[in-house]
């Protein structure tokens, strides 16, 4: 369902409200669309701007397995709408799930749709779901995104109940500085909604659609700022209260009752937040009027992050732990084991234990022990003798002659290092982008000048959470016995952390699938991982989950960041 949900492209909502500064078209389905309730809306509830003309084109006829430049192959249409199509699809050249908007080149929309996608793709705000590639070929206009499969839509975060007031707070600050910062380059959103944002599963808000959405639905407004600002305090209203801010039902919450107009979120449900309710009203479209107070309305995101700075910062609830149950001797413990339970209100009479070993059988047991004693230290005493004279007899024979006869068992100890030769190689990418799956073969060519390197990360020099870690599966050729595995690495420094994992195939399935069987951090040019868990195997995944930090190259940007000159293993 996490999957399904992003996506979606958020042009078509089951919405319908009073629009909020301006009227927009009404648009109808297909009749190929899987999910109709998602397939066919009103723009009236979001508040977008004014629309154009609908295109005439009809879409695209296309199905699941066609691909486009070669490399995206369709796998499932998600929305058919207005002449135009999206898709969730593969990405065959770096073996991820992408998301796929496509419509015909001479759609009425066509031109705008490429330029808000290369706008969009030009910010790079890692808070906004990034736009991968804008194409037209084939007479067929196609925008490749994102694909987030961790993320759920605020839309099903809602469905259950409100937001609690820390997340709320977190979602509020985390979309409106988005938003702002994407204005100071220009770029509106027009259509923020719930469907439209998203939260990961390290707990990160991410918008998607910036600029496309509208685009596609030829929607504009003359006062951007203020319909992304006032859709901010709807999405505030709604994860307070969870009810649209507005008469009429939309993505899947109750409107407000009619007649009563817009009232304050902590009037619509008790225990909201005073200052996130206040905050809400302030940003929508009401003069900035409360319940209790009058501020000056915020009327661009930039003036909505400043009203959060305002406030108290709102601490996250502490953690819930349960007591444990009072510790409870059991009947064994207690002595009373195979014994019949006394009858209700009757005492039963505890018989005290004779002294130890002072009864029959006590004294019996002293005697037998001390006998015992006697023997063994008698015997010790013979066999320590009889070894020392033994060993005076082997020294003067020593002096005399070395005996070379091969006797001598302690080689038979020793086993031989084998070297395990390395037949094939891929990289393993657990999240997000491949790194340089092109260079694999280069960590194992013999030649440490050439090397497969990672990208320059900004944050470090742990990757969790955005990425679990980076690494290569190799392929031994049969199941071996690992004993070690010598990594070269391009840049020393701290914090360079290798695992070993014991892998089921060439392209595994999941991190969660293999097995770990060894780790070890360096700050050198040289990581030796030895195995403590053995695991017969024939793929061995070499995994970094922490690197150092590296000044600029002509390859990379400063940041942390690392690279595998040569691999080796030995059984």
């Amino acid at each position: 369902m996490a999957e399904r949900s992003t996506a979606a492209v958020d042009v078509a909502d089951n919405s319908g409200d009073k629009p909020l500064t301006a009227k927009a078209d009404q648009s109808t389905a297909d009749g190929v669309a899987q999910n109709p309730e998602r397939d066919t809306d009103s723009d009236q509830a979001q508040g977008s701007g004014g629309i154009e003309e609908t295109g005439k084109a009809s879409p695209p006829e296309l199905h699941s397995g066609h691909k486009l430049a070669r490399r995206y192959r369709l796998e499932e249409c998600v929305t058919r709408l207005d002449g135009f199509s999206s898709w969730r699809a593969v990405d065959e050249k770096l073996r991820r799930a992408v998301g796929v908007h496509i419509l015909p080149a001479d759609h009425a929309r066509a031109r705008s749709v490429l330029a808000a996608a290369r706008s969009s793709a030009l910010l790079g705000d890692p808070r906004f779901v990034q736009v991968l590639d804008a194409v037209e070929e084939n007479d067929l206009v196609y925008v490749v995104h994102e694909w987030l499969p961790d993320a759920t839509e605020l839309t099903a975060l809602l469905a259950p109940a409100p937001l609690e007031a820390h997340d709320a707070y977190q979602m509020v600050s985390q979309i409106a500085s988005a938003m702002a910062a994407a204005h100071r380059e220009g770029l509106a959103h027009l259509r923020l909604n719930p469907n439209a944002v998203l939260r990961t599963s390290s707990g990160q808000w991410r918008i998607r659609g910036l600029a496309v959405n509208a685009a596609l639905r030829g929607i504009s407004s003359d006062t951007p700022q203020r319909t992304d600002t006032e859709a901010i305090g709807a999405l505030l209203y709604a994860a307070l209260t969870q009810r649209w801010p507005y008469e009429s039902d939309a993505y899947g919450l109750s409107g407000l009752p009619k007649g009563v107009g817009l009232i304050a979120p902590d009037q619509v449900r008790a225990g909201v937040h005073r200052g996130l309710s206040e905050l809400a009203m302030r940003a929508l479209a009401n003069d900035g009027a409360t319940a209790s107070r009058h501020e000056a309305a915020c009327t661009t995101p930039e003036e909505l992050v400043k009203a959060i700075g305002e406030m108290p910062r709102i601490r996250p609830p502490e953690p819930a732990f349960t007591a444990p149950p009072e510790y409870q001797r059991t009947t064994y413990q207690q002595g009373t084991y195979g014994r019949p339970a006394p009858r209700p209100g009757a005492t039963q009479a505890v018989p005290t234990p004779p002294p130890p070993l002072q009864s029959r059988t006590g004294k019996a047991l002293k005697w037998a022990v001390s006998a015992l004693l006697i023997a063994a230290l008698g015997l010790g005493s013979w066999q320590l003798a009889d070894a020392l004279m033994d060993q005076g007899n082997k020294s003067d024979d020593t002096k005399q002659t070395q005996p070379t006869d091969g006797n001598d068992k302690s080689g038979d100890k020793t086993k031989p290092v084998k070297t395990l030769s390395i037949q094939a190689a891929q990289e393993f990418v657990a999240k997000g982008d491949a790194q340089h799956p092109n260079d694999v073969d280069k960590t194992y060519d013999g030649d440490p000048s050439t090397y497969w390197r990672t990208s320059s990360f900004i944050g470090g020099p742990v990757l969790a959470p955005y990425k679990p870690g980076v690494g290569i599966v190799y392929d031994l050729g049969s199941a071996q016995n690992v004993a070690t595995s010598t990594i070269g690495l391009y840049y020393s420094g701290n914090h360079t952390t290798v695992q070993l994992y014991a892998a089921d195939s060439l392209s595994p399935s999941s991190l969660d699938s293999m097995t770990q069987i060894g780790a070890v951090t360096t700050s050198g040019t040289s990581a030796t991982v030895k195995v403590t868990k053995q695991v017969k195997t024939r793929y061995v995944l070499v995994w970094l989950t922490a690197l150092p930090h590296a000044p600029s190259d002509r390859y990379s940007d400063a940041g942390y960041k690392q690279a595998i000159t040569d691999v080796k293993f030995t059984g």
